[in-house]
């Protein structure tokens, strides 16, 4: 089994194993560049959804303490 790069190829370990060091730490930068950048899209994500949960969860508190409180 292999894993795709950010370019869409497909790097089985053999291949890996017969890569030049040079070209291997080029894949590890550029697999930590996009791992970076979709963390911080993840990051906004959660922040957004969590702030919106509290807005949710506070009406859903406030009308749970009006009417059956």
């Amino acid at each position: 089994m292999g894993n795709e790069s950010g370019n869409g190829f497909v790097i089985t370990k053999d291949t890996w194993e017969h890569m030049p060091e040079e070209q291997k730490s080029w894949i590890m930068f550029e697999t930590m560049q996009t791992m970076n950048t979709r963390l911080k899209v993840l990051e906004k994500w959660n922040k957004a959804l969590s702030f919106g949960g509290g807005i949710v969860g506070g009406g859903l508190a406030w009308c749970a303490i009006k009417f059956l409180g």
